[in-house]
């Protein structure tokens, strides 16, 4: 057993350790760990935490959620006040702004600034007293922000502790808190799969995140924050903004690698016309250069107005927008119940593709838009996001414009709507037998993700919950040969098959079946860690949500989900309708197979046609190999669906073996 003061040394090690594994991927993109590494490192520290909670440091590596839900955000003043940026939409205006900044030096400096790329996310501001993380803010009305300290702890680009030297006793930074598309793009898929409406961009997914008053549930959108400015130090004085930018970046404080120092305007320009193209390959939403004077001798000479630095500027990159007329405003409902207005449009181009919808999210962006049938509106689209509505030119208006209201009724099945919460910006119908619920339902409980019943697709769905034939998501265990020969172009072959598609999924497992319920928050992790932790899903009817808080990967949010929808008499009735089906409804114990990848790590990057990722991943996982999110130079093999993302690149200049999913398949049918 290990002495007092030997426990002690061994947290402290194992506390550098993590840090030290978080500098290199986080800061320099250079994992020299893998992630078992990483998380058998974190688990033992916990560990031991747990055993000696007297040991418990606030900027320990495990204490990034604490613990409950905060009723609501403190206000915050900031100690120097977080100004916003004037834009510049052109060379020329560039050019005008750096002669009016050597009129006001009267020509007596020689000005050389930083270009730094201006990333589309969330501004924050981070305190640390010595050296520790205590406090972080959003930028509010520029004096005043919200006290997020909580949620942006969670974030692990943000250290919680600066390493080095000459690290100042107070010290507040500037930063931009993003989600990448990679990120943007699961969440909005994972959301569509639950029935719940897509983000409208990476930026709003994150500043909504922020917002969220349970950690727990932020540290799970994967945020990441670049630090780009100073906002006050004590005792302390950097010679220029560059240098400032490297030196926080060994203090552990992520900074943009894409930064440049530039002797004069025209290498800015340079920079900024050489991003116009690039930008689009970046793994994060960019939508200009923010261009600075570089020295803070200079920049405390030029001043500030009431709104903005003088010495500073975001020079924006051409939009990808388009004018286009509302031509009515129709609802679609969700599998979950969620009304979202969608706004169909006078086709038009914009980004290369034509635009003739885009959904309008809820009511209360509709509110925020005051968006009108007949209006012209401007919409953007920026690389392979979805389109928005950016706003509505109202001097176009003529006056006949109808508003957008609210439905009393469900305007597929005519039922009342409500909302959950009052406070909740989302309206729901609220029949469970709503056939536009049921057809999404039926879509998702039958999915490849999900009991995979092949020839179930969308024609047929409608087919069959438009002619009566399936009435709740357990009928489709009922329905005979005859019933599909009653369909249209369903021939003797086209029926047999999918009757034996529908008998061969009974014997999907519990996971794959908890996640074809399509429970609100519940995706194919979440189901996995269901079905493994319970085994039989009548063990879930009894559930407490104390119970599930035990689970790590289960919120608070999510545990009253699940004791909601066991707890239901509709649901117990329907789970035993599936029994009765003869449908597995249990987990079974997995034997593990040595096979050609027995100790093998694999990463996934991109879409695949045939799995899910989640899939993927644990076929690795029954044959013997492991998985991890993170390139590193540890990996055997790197699959690479249809658009890799920016793992792709990094596996490449690590010469690591790619490969594609013909020959994944390969490997995993040996």
């Amino acid at each position: 057993m290990l002495k007092p003061d030997k426990i002690k040394k061994k947290i402290q090690d194992l506390r550098e350790q993590i840090r030290h594994a978080d500098y290199c991927y986080y800061v320099l993109s250079e994992p020299e760990i893998s992630d078992k590494e990483y998380d058998d490192l974190v688990k033992e520290l916990a560990g031991l935490e747990k055993k000696y909670p007297e040991l418990i440091t606030a900027d320990s590596p495990t204490q990034r959620v604490s613990g409950g839900i905060l009723e609501g955000f403190a206000t915050v003043r900031h100690k120097v006040k977080m100004l916003s940026l004037d834009n510049s939409y052109s060379i020329d205006e560039l050019t005008e702004r750096e002669n009016k900044i050597k009129r006001m030096l009267s020509g007596s400096d020689e000005i050389d600034y930083t270009a730094e790329l201006k990333i589309d996310g969330v501004s924050c501001s981070l305190t640390y007293e010595k050296g520790i993380f205590v406090q972080g803010a959003t930028r509010g009305d520029g004096q005043r922000g919200e006290d997020i300290t909580q949620n942006l702890r969670t974030i692990k680009s943000i250290p919680l502790k600066l390493m080095g030297e000459s690290i100042p006793s107070v010290i507040e930074v500037r930063g931009e808190v993003y989600m990448d598309k990679t990120d943007f793009e699961k969440i909005n898929k994972a959301r569509l799969r639950k029935g719940e409406p897509a983000f409208a961009n990476p930026r709003n997914s994150a500043s909504g995140s922020l917002k969220l008053l349970d950690a727990s549930e932020v540290k799970k959108r994967n945020l990441k924050c670049y630090i780009h400015s100073l906002g006050w130090a004590q005792a302390k004085e950097f010679a220029n903004h560059y240098k400032f930018l490297q030196e926080v970046k060994k203090w552990g404080l992520c900074v943009n690698p894409h930064n440049r120092y530039c002797k004069n305007l025209k290498e800015v320009i340079d920079f900024c016309n050489t991003w116009v193209d690039k930008k689009d390959r970046l793994d994060y939403e960019v939508d200009g250069v923010v261009v600075k004077v570089n020295s803070f001798r200079l920049q405390q000479k030029l001043g500030t107005t009431l709104k903005s630095p003088r010495w500073a500027v975001a020079y924006k990159f051409p939009a990808q927008q388009a004018t286009t007329r509302v031509k009515d405003v129709t609802f679609g409902v969700g599998r979950t119940g969620i009304i979202t207005p969608v706004a169909i449009l006078e086709p038009v181009e914009c980004a290369g593709v034509t635009i003739s919808r885009s959904t309008l999210h809820n009511f209360d962006e509709v509110k925020r838009l005051d968006i009108r049938i007949g209006d012209t509106i401007l919409i953007e689209r920026a690389g392979e996001v979805i389109p928005k509505v950016v706003k509505v030119i109202t001097s176009k208006r003529k006056g006949r414009e109808k508003k957008v209201k609210v439905p009393n009724r469900c305007p597929v099945c005519a039922e009342k709507i409500t909302k959950e919460k009052e406070e909740e910006v989302y309206w729901y119908c609220i029949n469970p037998d709503c056939p536009a619920r049921l057809k999404q339902s039926l879509l998702h409980f039958t999915c490849r993700a999900a009991m995979d019943i092949e020839g179930m697709g969308s024609s047929v769905v409608d087919e069959l919950v438009n002619r009566g034939m399936v009435k709740s998501i357990v009928d489709i265990y009922k329905l005979r040969q005859d019933d599909f020969l009653k369909l249209p172009l369903f021939a003797k072959k086209r029926a047999v098959n999918l009757v034996e598609a529908i008998v061969k999924s009974k014997n999907r497992s519990l996971s794959r079946f908890l996640y074809g319920l399509g429970i609100r928050g519940v995706g194919e992790k979440g189901a996995s860690v269901l079905a493994e932790k319970f085994k039989d899903v009548e063990k879930l009817f009894s559930i407490k949500n104390e119970q599930l808080r035990q689970i790590p990967e289960i919120g608070e949010v999510l545990a009253s989900s699940l004791v909601k929808f066991f707890s239901s008499p509709h649901v117990k009735k329907m789970i035993s309708e599936f029994k009765k089906a003869g449908v597995n409804l249990t987990e079974k114990k997995k034997a593990m197979k040595r096979s050609a990848l027995s100790g093998k790590i694999f990463i996934f990057t991109g879409e695949l046609e045939e799995f899910s990722r989640n899939q993927a991943r644990s076929i690795v996982k029954e044959l013997g190999g492991e998985w991890v999110s993170s390139v590193s130079k540890n990996i055997d093999f790197v699959v690479a669906g249809n658009n890799p993302g920016s793992k792709y690149n990094k596996a490449k200049s690590l010469g690591l073996k790619i490969i594609g999913e013909k020959e994944f398949r390969r490997l995993i049918r040996r």
